[in-house]
């Protein structure tokens, strides 16, 4: 079968938001890929994910926001279910939650200081997982993915600007996802928020990128040398098996 790449954009039917990320050479082709909700796959799209070596899913969401596969997932990949969130944590989610701060990257460097345990726990999921390509996402594709995304650019070397960039290309998919499902998309409170803080999304996602050092991040929080050493080869697409 045919992987079909339109720049770091993959052809997954079902999904909108699905890509390599980073810049040129911040990872290994296929080793890492970032993608929105998956149970919404077609068979052909479950197909596509696998042609592209894909064995390994890690799911982001809160148990409340699975939902049943449209089409059954391959016997042959493995999904792994961490919930970034945290949502019981009332100190945090009392102040983000239903902000629209947390629709933007103004809230990366606030939950990558309070919780350390859970994007080492992702990041322990993807250094340890079998063989093969690792795909990990949320609902969007945008946010709790784009967090991972930036910790894992940084360790792969991707500079703050390229995860910037990153970030960047999702907002138009998340339209096109809104748009297809029939849902009103408004981002209005979301760029009121940005405009008051007097700045831009993008800058956001560059000063939280700029930052964080991501192998001390990592190794702080639990998961040692040898596991930030082993990330860093997933990364390169070392441990890949088509």
């Amino acid at each position: 079968m045919t992987v079909t790449i339109t720049g770091r954009f993959l052809d997954w039917e079902g999904c909108f938001n699905v890509r390599e990320p980073g810049g040129p050479g911040a990872t290994g082709t296929g080793a890492v890929v970032r993608a929105d909700a998956l149970d919404r796959l077609t068979a052909n799209g479950w197909t596509s994910l696998t042609a592209h070596g894909v064995r390994t899913v890690v799911d982001l969401r809160n148990e409340d926001e699975w939902e049943l596969d449209h089409c059954p997932r391959p016997a042959g990949v493995t999904t792994v279910r961490i919930p970034l969130d945290g949502i019981g944590h009332r100190d945090f989610w009392d102040v983000w939650w239903g902000s629209p701060g947390f629709g933007t990257p103004a809230s990366f460097r606030p939950f990558l200081e309070r919780f350390p345990d859970r994007v080492a726990s992702v990041a322990r999921a993807t250094a340890d997982a079998p063989p093969g390509g690792i795909v990990f996402h949320c609902g969007l594709g945008r946010d709790r993915t784009g967090l991972i995304a930036l910790v894992l650019l940084r360790l792969a070397g991707a500079s703050p600007e390229e995860v910037a960039d990153d970030y960047a290309l999702s907002e138009p998919r998340v339209r096109a996802m809104y748009a297809a499902r029939g849902r009103p998309y408004d981002p209005a409170e979301i760029d009121a928020y940005v405009a008051g803080l007097g700045t831009t999304v993008h800058a956001l996602a560059r000063e939280a990128a700029a930052g964080l050092d991501a192998a001390a991040y990592l190794r702080a929080a639990g998961l040692g040398a040898g596991g930030v050493e082993r990330l860093r080869e997933r990364l390169r697409g070392r441990s890949r098996e088509r």
